[in-house]
Formats: C-alpha cells, structure tokens, sequence
C-alpha cells in the first residue's frame, strides 16, 4: 500500500507535468501567427508567451473551481482517479504532440477525469450539469471564434484595404506583438487553472483542504504558473508549423485578427462570473483562423488540415475517458 501522503505528492508531480506539457502543447496557440509573418523570431515568440503565460495563469481561478466541481463529485474523488485522469490526459498530450496534431489539453483532461470516476464509481459520479456546461462551451467557443474572426477581418479589411501591403504589413507587425501577448496572457489564465482545479481535488480528497473551499492555495497558483511558463518556453515547433502555415497563409494583419479574436473569446469564457468555463484555446484559435481565411475567400483555407483537428476534437474526450478508465484499473490492482 503507498501512503496518502506520497499518492497526493504524485498527484502534484504529474499535475505539474501536465501542465507542463501542455505549455509546450499549446505554445503555438500564442504565437504561431507571430511567427508565421515574422513579426517576432521563435525565441522571442516563445519568451513573449512564457512570461505572459506566467502572469495569466496567476490571474483568476474560476476555472479551477468549475474544474474541481462541474465534472464529477468531489466526494467520490480519490488520489486514484485523479492520477488515472492526468496519466491519460499527459499520454494523449504527447501522442498527439509526436504527430502534430493540435489537440485540445481542455478535453483530455476532461475526458480523463470523467473516465476515471465511472471506472471507480459508475455513470452516476458524473455532474451532468456541469459537464453539459462545459461541452457547450468547448463546442461553441471554436464556431464564436470562427464567425467573429471573419466580422474583425472584413472590418480591419474595409478600414484599411486603402493602405499599401508594405505599409500594412509594417504596421501590423508591430501591432502582433502586442496581440501575441493579449493571447498568451489568456491562454496562461484559461488553461493553467485546469492543474489548479485537479490538484485542489487531491487536496479534498486527502482531506487537507474543506470541500467547502474550491479555491486553490497560494502555493498551487504558483507551482502550475510556473510549470506553464516552463512549458511554453520549451517551445512546441510541430504544432507551431501546422496552426502558422498548414491552415491558411497569413499576413500580419490576417495573425493580429487572429490573436485578437482568440483573446476576446477565451476572456470571455474566463473572466465573466456565470461562466469561468474552460475552453480550448487550440479549438478557438483554429477557429479564429479559419474565420480569418474565409474573410479573405473560403477556398484559401486548407479545410482538409481542419477537418483532420476535428477528427481529433470528436475522438479526443472518448480515448481518453477509455485511457483513464483502464490506468484506474491497473491502479486500483497495483495501489
């Protein structure tokens, strides 16, 4: 038998990897429009996203408490099935990071925590409530970030179609920069919380914090802050070339619209009080793309990349629920 106190230490170590991973994970959601044009070189790209991620994950944590209560109930939630959920959201991570693949962080560990707590439980664990919530949001944030990426893209295109492309493009490289660390700083904000809420679960679960209290401890703010910002400085260069290239060649102004479009949709999900919602920032950033290159003309966008991440979208949450049942499993034989 592993004591409680080295099972909730493992907790935290792979919540951290997680988080970690999913820093170079979704790096290029932050910065590959940036990189794409050339507004910034990849080191910049990368330090710019790490310090801004830093901040942003520091920044708020209702998302960490729809985390730890909208999936499944704190009260059934063992050191077991948290470590179950993060194995299988950290495996699905790097599979689909080897492949350069921009899969969703969000629905793996969704999935993960899901699979693992029927394993353990049966479907009645589940918050459907909550996890009703948080599907419709991880479903409509990508089609908002769509349909208003094409809105800021005809309009950013009909006041100021009349400037010449050099002009343009001069101007609006400066102006990703700024719009690279808007995104970087809502990524750190949206998806960061995502290790504070599993970790604050383990804590419940081992009784060394109130289920009463959802908020995570100073301590853990830090840690998965820091974890992130060490991530995304990694860098995460195959899924950087497939969201800045693959999907629709951009032009500064094409990236800012972008990046803008992203910010104003995960903000929204974060920040607002009847949401703090976790969504895909890979989803909503290729969404926000999509509807970029269609205000252009629909044929420029590579719809065939796009349907290769829906693919990956739909298949995401069942393998990984499937994953995280069978890593509860060996746990449970094993522990």
């Amino acid at each position: 038998m592993t004591s409680l106190g080295m099972m909730v230490v493992l907790v935290v170590f792979l919540a951290l990897a997680f988080d970690y991973i999913n820093g170079f994970h979704d790096t290029a959601n932050a910065i590959a429009t940036s990189v794409s044009t050339r507004a910034l070189t990849p080191k910049q790209a990368v330090m710019l996203a790490a310090s801004f991620n830093l901040f942003g994950a520091l920044y708020s944590t209702g998302v960490a408490q729809t985390i730890a209560k909208d999936i499944v109930s704190p009260v059934y939630v063992t050191q077991e099935v948290v470590i179950a959920a993060l194995l299988s959201a950290i495996a699905w991570n790097l599979i689909t990071w080897y492949f350069g693949i921009p899969s969703s962080s969000s629905h793996a560990i969704i999935g993960g925590m899901a699979g693992a707590a029927v394993a353990k439980v049966g479907f009645s664990v589940l918050q459907w409530h909550g996890i009703g919530k948080i599907l419709a949001a991880l479903i409509v944030s990508p089609i908002v970030g769509i349909i208003l990426g094409f809105i800021i893209m005809k309009t950013l295109a009909f006041c100021f179609g009349g400037f010449s492309p050099s002009k343009l493009n001069h101007g609006f490289k400066k102006m990703q920069v700024l719009s690279a660390g808007l995104l970087a700083f809502n990524h750190g904000s949206n998806d960061a919380q995502k290790s504070m809420g599993i970790i604050t679960m383990a804590l419940i679960a081992a009784g060394l914090q109130s289920q009463t209290v959802l908020d995570p401890p100073l301590w853990v703010k830090f840690a998965c802050a820091l974890a992130m910002a060490s991530g995304t400085a990694a860098g995460g260069w195959k899924i950087i070339r497939t969201m800045g290239g693959k999907i629709f060649k951009l032009e500064p102004i094409n990236g800012f619209a972008a990046d803008l479009t992203s910010s104003i949709v995960i903000w929204t999900a974060t920040v607002f009080p009847s949401l703090h919602l976790p969504v895909s920032t890979t989803h909503v950033v290729s969404g926000s793309i999509m509807g970029v290159g269609s205000a252009k003309r629909v044929s420029a966008v590579r719809w065939g990349v796009a349907q290769q991440m829906l693919v990956a979208w739909v298949v995401t949450i069942p393998t990984t629920s499937l994953m995280a049942a069978l890593f509860y499993f060996l746990l449970s034989k094993v522990i």
